[in-house]
């Protein structure tokens, strides 16, 4: 049963891959299958000449990597501090974090809010309202009050504070939890694009899946103009030329593969991270 499970896991993904290196004429006919045939990288090649795709795979990857780690940072110390019984009025901040998991304004107000905070056409919008994430941090609240407490009453005795717990027993005990929220975070800051369509107008800070995302609704006159920038001048083969069905699947590749790298560095911590984080005790 899992054999199976993962079969579907990776063969839409492998699916993909072999119809974006072969013939394209025999994939818009649907002819690729089970092996690539006609192998050839061009569709790659021409993806990544699209104007302003290296500047979005910097605000992409800029946003990913910001984004995670001050989310980190931010989620875990104050799942930390909502771990102690002495923090003033626990419960009711708590419970105040947690409600906006269930409740929100919609989408009117919270455009107007980023608005009146200056984040339209601002890199921050990106960053600022990720910086608490209530599910990461019940996550993490849980993980903590799972450890022995005499850990950290014995470095109370040697005169460590609430700061220097975290920093010095706290993250370092708590590395399968935060390599999950990682995960979590990355993932959802490198798929993110609603956010762009809606705060950002200035091309420069566009984002990979949004710019990525307009060139599959225009996937024809896509596929047209890179047909034109590849044929001018030179004989091209028409099992290169790209076709509208090429340039989406070659797209979701391109937005696929990078996540999928970071992967492989955190499983170790994932299963046991999710399950310590999710079960007290």
């Amino acid at each position: 049963m899992l054999t199976l499970f993962t079969l579907t896991c990776v063969i839409p993904f492998y699916y993909l891959f072999i119809n974006t290196i072969s013939d394209n004429t025999l994939v818009t006919k649907g002819l690729i299958v089970w092996l690539p045939k006609g192998i050839h990288f061009e569709n790659y090649i021409q993806i990544l000449k699209i104007d302003g795709l290296f500047n979005s795979v910097v605000v992409s990857v800029g946003r990913t990597v910001l984004g995670t780690a001050l989310t980190l940072i931010g989620t875990t110390f104050l799942g930390y501090a909502f771990s102690k019984s002495e923090f003033w009025k626990r419960k009711f901040w708590y419970r105040f974090v947690l409600i906006t998991m269930y409740f929100n304004a919609g989408i009117i107000p919270w455009y107007i809010n980023m608005k009146n905070l200056g984040l339209l056409n601002n890199f921050l919008a990106y960053i600022i309202p990720a910086i608490v994430a209530p599910f990461s941090l019940i996550l993490f609240k849980t993980y903590v009050e799972s450890i022995p407490p005499s850990l950290e009453e014995s470095a109370e005795m040697d005169g460590a504070g609430y700061i220097t717990k975290y920093v010095r027993l706290i993250m370092p005990l708590s590395k399968p939890i935060v390599a999950t929220l990682a995960v979590f975070s990355a993932v959802g800051q490198w798929n993110s694009f609603t956010d762009t369509l809606f705060l950002m107008t200035d091309p420069k800070y566009y984002s990979l899946q949004y710019m990525l995302y307009q060139y599959l609704n225009e996937s024809n006159a896509l596929a047209d103009s890179l047909r034109q920038a590849a044929a001018s001048g030179s004989q091209v083969s028409l099992a290169t030329v790209l076709t509208p069905t090429g340039v989406k699947m070659t797209i979701s590749m391109v937005v696929v593969i990078p996540i999928l790298c970071v992967y492989p560095f955190l499983q170790k911590y994932f299963v046991n991270g999710i399950m310590l984080g999710a079960v007290k005790g």
